[in-house]
C-alpha cells in the first residue's frame, strides 16, 4: 500500500526543495544589493506581526548591504502594541539613519504610526497627510468619555473610568514622551495625542515641531535631507544622498504568508478545517488525508493565535464549542450538544482576540458563516442518526424475519426451506408443498415459522 504514496511523496519533497532553494536565492539576492543605496520599506495598512517581521528583516538586510539611509513610507491606521514596540526597538538600535515618511498625499500615520514617527531619527510628511490619535486602541472605542449631560458638572466627568485604562494611558504617555525627548520633538503635543486622541495635519505638525520635513515626494525628501547631520548609535552621521539609488524592499513570500495566517478570519477557518478533518478521520480510520490535513490546519491555527493578543476566556469558549460539536458528531444528542457548541463557539470567537482594533478581530460575517456551516453539518448528522435508528436490523437471526425463500419439503409438520443461500428448519400452519414461495414470520432458536406467499 505504501508504494502508492512513495512517488507523490518524493515529488512533493523535490518541489519543496526547489521552492526553498528559490526563496533562499531571493533572500540572498536582496542581501547582496550594492552598498550605499537608500532602502525604502513600506508600512501599509494595520501594523501586526507580519509588518514587524517584514521591517525587522528589512533592517537586517539593509545593515548587511551597508545602506546609507532607511526610509519607512507609512500609510497606516495603527496596529498592535507589541508589533509597534518591536519596530521601535529596531529603529532605536539602528546604526543607519531612519526616516519615517507619511506618504503619499492623503495618507495617515495614526496611533502606532505616530509612535514610529517620534522614534525615527527624522520625521517627514507629505502635504495633505495627518498623524496623531495615539490613544491605546484597547480603550479607544468603547471607553471614550461621553459628553456631559446638563445635570453633570465638569468635576463629575471621569475620562478614564478604570485603573487598567489609566495604567495603559499613563504607560503610553510616558513611552511617547521618552521618544519625543530622545529626538528633540514636541513632547507636550505627543502627550495630548495619547490622552486626548488629537490629530494634526502636516503643516501644523511642522509648526509644532512634531516633524522635521514636509516633502512632496521622495525626490523632494532626498533633496532636503542631503547634507543633514543625524545622530545614530554609532555617532554623528552626515547624509550624502546625491546620486544615490533607491532599493525598494518589497514584502516577500514570508510576509505574505504571515499576513494570511495572522488574519483572524483565516485562523477561524483553519481551526474549522482542522476540526472537521479529524472528525472525518475518526469516521474513516486509515484514510490519512483528512487526519493529516486536520492536524496541519490546527497547528497553523495554534501558531497564528500565539502571535496575536489573546483573550483566554474567549479561547476556552471556542475550544468548548468545538468539543461540543465534535461530541455531537460522534455521539448524536439530537442537536442539544451541537446547538450549545455553536453558541459557545460564536461567543468565544467574538472574545478571542483582546483588542478593539478592527483589523485583528474576528469578523461577524465569518462567525455567522462558520456557525451556519456547523449547524448544517449537525443537522446532517442528526438525520443520519435518525435513519440508522429507523433502519431494520440487517445482522443476526432477527434479520431473517420478513425475508422470502423457497420450500424444499412438505411443511405440514416440519420441513426445510431455503432462505437466500442457507437451508433452515421450518414449520407452518399453511399447506405448503415443495417449490412454494414462503415468507419468514418468526424464529424460535433455529426453527423458522413461515407462511405461504
Amino acid at each position: 500500500m505504501w508504494k502508492k504514496f512513495i512517488r507523490p511523496f518524493i515529488l512533493a519533497l523535490l518541489v519543496g526543495i526547489f521552492a526553498t532553494e528559490s526563496l533562499t536565492t531571493h533572500i540572498q539576492a536582496d542581501e547582496s544589493v550594492a552598498s550605499g543605496k537608500i532602502w525604502l520599506l513600506d508600512i501599509e495598512g494595520a501594523i501586526g506581526p507580519a509588518t514587524s517581521d517584514y521591517l525587522l528583516r528589512g533592517f537586517e538586510y539593509a545593515e548587511a548591504a551597508e545602506a546609507s539611509l532607511i526610509v519607512l513610507r507609512m500609510d497606516t491606521p495603527g496596529g498592535l502594541d507589541g508589533a509597534m514596540r518591536d519596530i521601535i526597538k529596531a529603529i532605536l538600535a539602528s546604526d543607519i539613519p531612519v526616516v519615517s515618511y507619511v506618504a503619499p498625499k492623503g495618507a495617515r500615520a495614526a496611533s502606532a504610526g505616530t509612535y514610529i514617527s517620534y522614534a525615527s531619527h527624522i520625521a517627514a510628511m507629505a502635504p495633505a497627510t495627518n498623524l496623531g490619535a495615539a490613544t491605546p486602541v484597547q480603550i479607544g472605542a468603547p471607553s471614550l468619555p461621553s459628553m456631559p449631560s446638563k445635570e453633570e458638572s465638569d468635576e463629575d466627568i471621569k475620562p478614564m473610568s478604570t485603573a487598567m485604562e489609566r495604567k495603559m494611558v499613563n504607560d503610553s504617555s510616558a513611552y511617547i514622551i521618552g521618544l519625543a525627548e530622545l529626538r528633540g520633538r514636541n513632547a507636550e503635543w505627543a502627550e495630548q495625542a495619547v490622552r486626548e486622541a488629537v490629530s494634526i495635519d502636516a503643516n501644523t505638525a511642522m509648526e509644532l515641531n512634531v516633524i522635521d520635513i514636509i516633502a512632496n515626494d521622495l525626490a523632494d525628501l532626498y533633496q532636503q535631507l542631503d547634507g543633514k547631520e543625524v545622530t545614530t548609535n554609532s555617532g554623528s552621521y552626515k547624509l550624502e544622498l546625491v546620486d544615490r539609488d533607491t532599493h525598494i524592499h518589497a514584502p516577500d513570500w514570508r510576509t505574505e504568508v504571515l499576513s494570511i495566517l495572522t488574519n483572524p478570519s483565516m485562523i477561524l477557518i483553519l481551526g474549522m478545517i482542522g476540526m472537521y478533518g479529524i472528525i472525518l478521520e475518526f469516521y474513516n480510520p486509515g484514510s490519512l488525508v483528512p487526519g493529516i490535513t486536520g492536524v496541519i490546519c490546527l497547528l497553523l491555527a495554534a501558531y497564528s493565535i500565539q502571535l496575536l493578543p489573546l483573550n483566554y476566556a474567549g479561547l476556552a469558549l471556542l475550544l468548548l464549542g468545538l468539543s461540543l460539536m465534535i461530541a455531537e458528531a460522534l455521539v448524536p444528542s439530537f442537536g442539544i450538544l451541537g446547538i450549545g457548541g455553536i453558541i459557545a463557539f460564536s461567543i468565544g470567537g467574538l472574545m478571542l482576540f483582546d483588542t478593539e482594533f478592527e483589523a485583528f478581530q474576528l469578523g461577524l460575517p465569518t462567525l455567522i458563516i462558520t456557525g451556519i456551516i456547523s449547524a448544517l453539518l449537525i443537522i446532517a448528522t442528526i438525520n443520519l442518526a435518525l435513519k440508522v435508528r429507523k433502519k431494520r436490523l440487517s445482522t443476526g437471526t432477527i434479520a431473517l424475519i420478513g425475508q422470502s425463500g423457497e420450500a424444499l419439503s412438505d411443511l405440514k409438520k416440519e420441513g426445510q426451506v431455503r432462505i437466500g443461500s442457507e437451508i433452515w428448519r421450518a414449520t407452518s400452519e399453511d399447506n405448503i408443498e415443495p417449490g412454494d414461495s414462503v415468507s419468514v414470520v418468526s424464529i424460535d432458536a433455529l426453527l423458522l415459522t413461515v407462511k405461504k406467499i
